[in-house]
């Protein structure tokens, strides 16, 4: 028999059934996402985050760790261990900053620069993955992006 004290209706806690949170969709189609970007990535020695990073650098070519960490998302510990793999790939090097030593600024290799030919391919055929409308992932995006920045 339940607890007497028990005052609760069944709708009471209806916020808190899984169908009804907005997070678990947007985890789930993420970690999906990323599960489908692994055949494209394996090829180029990339996991998912390692591919955002080396994003950013063929863009920057040269930036602040800080920066990049920003840019990213990511705090130094989660970014640290992964720029080590990356420059263990030669994919890019860390430096200290001669002007202030505290920062440390990452540049891209030639060799992380000849990964971008590689990978250049690889956003046309998650596109090819996904079951949406190139008119709703755009809203997607732009929605995506609303949140985060009201997140932040």
């Amino acid at each position: 028999m339940g607890n007497t004290n028990d005052k609760t209706s069944p709708g009471d806690f209806d916020v808190l059934k899984l169908e009804n949170q907005l997070c678990f969709p947007l985890y789930a189609c993420a970690k999906e996402v990323v599960r489908r970007y692994k055949p494209y990535l394996d090829p180029l020695g990339l996991t998912y985050t390692q591919y955002l990073t080396m994003m950013v650098m063929w863009e920057h070519k040269t930036i602040s760790s800080k920066e990049l960490g920003n840019l990213l998302y990511l705090d130094s510990g989660t970014l640290t261990p992964l720029l080590k793999k990356l420059e263990e790939k030669n994919f890019i090097t860390r430096k200290r900053d001669p002007k202030d030593v505290r920062n440390l600024v990452v540049s891209i290799t030639e060799t992380g620069m000849e990964l971008r030919e590689k990978a250049e391919e690889v956003p046309r055929k998650l596109a090819s993955c996904l079951n949406a409308s190139r008119e709703d992932l755009a809203e997607l995006y732009r929605i995506l992006h609303k949140i985060l920045g009201g997140l932040t």
